[in-house]
């Protein structure tokens, strides 16, 4: 390039002054290090070109593609500045050229180094793929609800939410309906007119921007889908509905059906009365309420739910029931012996349901106390028993129903009085039984052995009618009164005592029974011993 050559002419041209200041510490640095004189690929080019530059009064511009090699490569033109310097003395002597190039060596900065490669670019962001499975979740008058999922690919820049967009049906005047992303699969579309045909798409965008839309197949009409309405009867309420006076009813019947239907009630084909019963209905059920409820309320209550040309109907029977009142009459038909037979009639009012029972009392007119004879008795007549004879006694009657048995109770208007009769006992007739018999002793004399000096028992048991006659007799010898001796027979038990036998009283003992129709004896041997005398009382 021609800018160059001017400033190093000049270089040269000051060079020489200083050559011979610079010569000696030149030469030094050339031999210390001749590995690092070594020139550049770039330097050893430029060198010959530059030594024969001196040859020449005037310098020649260097050739092209040395300046070519020096706008490539930076490190070829910073060493060319101090190569060009130290080239200008070299015009007198070109031996020095090679240690002037010494200094442009060491004063050259060092190489560059190696930095690790960087990382490729990113890629760029791209947008999610479609949204699927959009279809229409509900709709009414002035909404539509629609339903979606999520992009089957969502890539590396996330999902940031959705854009819903309509127009109405032939245009394409697309405009979006939220203003802010929607970030869940679900909208709903308010504020549309009735009648309007929309077609809906749903756009997903992201970092990438907006993915291809998912649309509708066809236009959306805004209008309300029409359900056919039904009457949801409860389980409880499909029988009678039974309720006692005084008490609050509440009854919840609901319904479906789209739009929200329109609720009648009647009361036995007629409107309800709104000063006795209030109705309140909703989206989802209707409620009967009586605050106090009366024996007029009670009928047939049907509820009709209508919407467009459809309706439904469903009716249930409420009953108010309270306490019957009393028998209408009550009266005594016959008295016999210590009987009493009773007739009634059903009473005029039973509590607007069926009578369950009766209960049938009485009193004794002396005492006036009231006792229950009969309870829950399903018949209208009955005979009292077990009265008793010279009492005079009045009867009343309740009424029962399933709430409980009446207040009241019906008298009989007339009494019944038991009467004294004459009783002629005659016992019974009995045939008398011989009971006579012989004597037999059922338990024998036994032989015994007793000591001298201790009483002893002999025993027998005999029987036979009319009564024995026991003797006691000793060897054969009847013993008689003798104090000795003790005997007894009592109930057929008979005893002989001995008391304190000695040697003579043993021997062969007999008893003997005797009545008119015979007799009986027993028989057994009596042993008396002499006590064991120790040998040292005999010494």
């Amino acid at each position: 390039m021609p800018s160059k050559p001017a400033p190093i002419k000049k270089a040269a041209k000051k060079e020489p002054a200083k050559k011979e200041e610079a010569k000696a510490p030149e030469a030094a640095p050339a031999e210390a290090a001749p590995a690092e004189t070594a020139p550049a690929p770039a330097e050893v080019e430029a060198a010959p070109a530059e030594a024969a530059a001196p040859a020449e009064e005037e310098p020649t511009p260097p050739p092209a593609d040395a300046a070519a090699s020096t706008e490539e490569t930076p490190a070829a033109a910073t060493a060319e500045a101090p190569a060009d310097a130290a080239a200008a003395p070299a015009a007198e002597e070109v031996a020095p050229a090679v240690d002037a190039e010494a200094p442009a060596d060491a004063e050259a900065p060092p190489p560059e180094e190696l930095k690790p490669p960087s990382p490729p670019p990113p890629p760029p962001k791209e947008p999610t793929s479609a949204p699927v499975d959009l279809f229409v979740e509900d709709k009414n008058d002035t909404s539509v609800t629609i339903i979606w999922s999520q992009p089957e690919v969502v890539g590396n820049s996330g999902l940031d939410g959705y854009t819903i967009e309509i127009c109405k049906d032939g245009t394409e005047d697309w405009k979006a309906v939220n203003e802010e992303l929607q970030k869940s699969c679900r909208f709903v579309i308010k504020n549309q007119t009735t009648g309007d045909r929309l077609k809906i798409r749903v756009v997903a965008v992201n970092a990438g921007g907006r993915s291809p839309p998912v649309a509708l197949p066809e236009a959306v009409l805004v209008k309300e889908v029409a359900n056919r309405p039904k009457v949801r009867l409860p389980r409880f309420l499909r029988q009678r509905y039974v309720a006692n006076v005084g008490e609050k009813i509440n009854l919840s019947i609901p319904f479906t059906g789209k739009p929200k239907p329109v609720v009648t009630w009647t009361k036995d084909g007629q409107p309800l009365d709104t000063k006795r019963v209030n109705i309140r209905s909703t989206d989802r059920d209707s409620i009967l309420f009586i605050r106090t409820a009366e024996r007029d309320d009670s009928g047939v209550y049907e509820m009709c739910v209508k919407v467009e040309d459809f309706e439904d109907k469903a009716s249930l029977i409420l009953q108010i029931v309270e306490l019957p009142g009393p028998p209408a009459s009550v009266k005594i038909v016959d008295t016999w012996g210590f009987n009493v037979a009773l007739e009634w009639t059903p009473p005029k009012d039973n509590g607007n349901t069926e009578i369950t029972g009766y209960t049938v009392q009485k009193a004794d007119k002396k005492t006036g106390d009231w006792f229950t004879v009969l309870d829950h008795y399903h018949r209208l007549n009955a005979t009292i028993s077990d009265l008793i004879m010279g009492n005079i006694y009045k009867f009343r009657v309740f009424a029962e129903n399933k709430v409980g048995m009446s207040e009241n109770a019906t008298v009989a208007k007339e009494e019944a009085k038991i009467l004294k009769t004459a009783i002629d006992y005659k016992p019974p007739e009995y045939k008398e039984r011989d009971f006579t018999e012989a004597p037999k002793f059922t338990t024998s004399l036994n032989d015994r052995a007793t000591t001298v000096g201790y009483s002893t028992k002999l025993l027998c048991s005999v029987r036979g009618f009319p009564k024995p006659k026991v003797i006691w007799m000793k060897n054969q010898m009847i013993i008689g009164d003798d104090p000795k001796y003790r005997q007894v027979c009592v109930q057929g038990i008979c005893t002989l005592e001995i008391r304190k036998p000695g040697n003579f009283d043993g021997g062969v003992y007999s008893c003997k029974a005797k009545n008119t129709l015979g007799e009986a004896t027993v028989s057994c041997k009596l042993e008396v011993k002499q006590p064991v005398v120790p040998d040292s009382e005999k010494k």
